[in-house]
């Protein structure tokens, strides 16, 4: 279902107050996030799914591959397709309504970022180069939006990837054989977004929504595990200067190997306990 925003009332003397003492309404500095919690493999029809909760907002991904033809371009690598949807309940700025642009960028972002930082080998998704590859359909659900939906989804999308498993497929002649045994995805990369926001003269890391109602520019930008951006999107009307922007590159760096070692971190205690369950310990 596609959703229109409703602008939310906020107090913008007060958020801006705050601001100029370099803290937040919620007590926290311009540039740290709420606390993250990430859940692995919550959707069991799923290939692979997980969900994370970055103070209020809470968005859920799974991963869905299916067997379909490779795009002409790329006749030996697999297919990512990314979609969004607001869920009604996520908060009362929704509403019903036709396609909207909100979730369509943020599909898009999500799909550029991960294509970017090369967070999957496209080439081992291949069946057969030219017929068949494998298609993974991300799909995200935004369950509760409490503000920094590219980030939150982020992180979301790449934990799904990292746990999400296909059939082991075996070419015999012209026919291929799908198994039940299933084998994980070969992830090459961990490429995480920091959207730097800014309000005024203030940039700030992880807006809650009543601070997202006052933000006048936002960059998207993603860094990979050897903090090279490697995507960029800008958003709203407002400018960044120069300065500005290279503040905000400096930003996503040093919070995207805060927020990738958060994701590893989290990903490894959750594979150790599943080891640990299987194996009786």
């Amino acid at each position: 279902m596609s959703m229109m925003i409703t602008p939310l009332p906020v107090n913008r003397d007060l958020i801006l107050g705050s601001l100029s003492k370099g803290v937040r309404s919620d007590g926290r500095r311009l540039d740290e996030y709420r606390p993250i919690k990430f859940e692995f493999n919550v959707i069991s029809k799923a290939n692979g799914s997980a969900s994370v909760r970055i103070g209020d907002t809470y968005v859920l991904v799974g991963v869905k591959a299916e067997i379909g033809k490779p795009f002409p371009d790329t006749p030996d690598e697999g297919v990512l397709i990314v979609n969004s949807e607001f869920v009604p309940l996520a908060s009362p700025q929704f509403e019903a309504g036709p396609p909207d642009e909100n979730s369509i960028e943020l599909a898009r972002v999500i799909d550029r970022g991960l294509r970017h930082g090369g967070a999957v080998d496209f080439k081992d998704l291949c069946i057969i180069p030219n017929e068949k590859v494998w298609i993974l359909w991300v799909d995200i659900y935004v369950l509760d939006h409490g503000g920094d939906l590219f980030d939150a989804t982020a992180l979301a999308s790449m934990a799904a990837l990292m746990v999400t498993k296909i059939p082991v497929v075996v070419v015999e002649g012209s026919q291929i054989v799908v198994r039940e045994e299933k084998r994980p995805l070969k992830i090459v990369d961990y490429p995480v977004s920091v959207t730097i926001n800014k309000i005024g003269n203030y940039l700030l890391l992880d807006p809650t929504l009543e601070e997202l109602e006052l933000v006048e520019a936002r960059l998207t930008m993603f860094t990979n595990s050897k903090g090279e951006i490697c995507a960029v999107q800008k958003g709203l009307p407002g400018a960044f200067t120069y300065d500005e922007v290279m503040k905000s590159v400096e930003l996503a760096k040093s919070k995207g190997r805060e927020l990738r070692s958060i994701l590893l971190e989290s990903f490894n205690n959750w594979d150790k306990n599943v080891r640990g369950a299987l194996n009786g310990v």
